[in-house]
């Protein structure tokens, strides 16, 4: 009656341990890198500044209107880049899981 009893308590036990630690084992999906999203979003106002910087220049008359419009392209081409990158990482954080 002693060996049923401390049977059937370590069964109870070991259940309450597997149900218990279930959580704890489940793989998660990896959540969206907070980190890229600042980066992001700090390379985004570094090249606002960077296209204001280069308009004040243009106005005050230390560039020429083709050094001005070549650079304003590849800075605003820039910008862009880094806003497809930001809309993305926002779609991929509302798709839903397993989609």
């Amino acid at each position: 009656m002693d060996l049923t009893i401390a049977i059937l308590t370590l069964a109870l036990l070991a259940l309450v341990v597997r149900f218990v630690g279930a959580p704890l084992r489940s793989r998660r999906e990896p959540e969206p890198d907070d980190g890229e999203r600042e980066a992001l979003e700090a390379a985004r106002e570094a090249k606002y500044r960077e296209i204001r910087d280069l308009e004040l220049d243009f106005r005050t008359g230390k560039l020429s209107p083709e050094d001005y419009r070549a650079t304003d392209g590849q800075l605003r081409s820039e910008a862009i880049e880094i806003l497809d990158r930001l809309e993305r990482l926002d779609a991929s954080e509302v798709r839903p899981r397993g989609a």
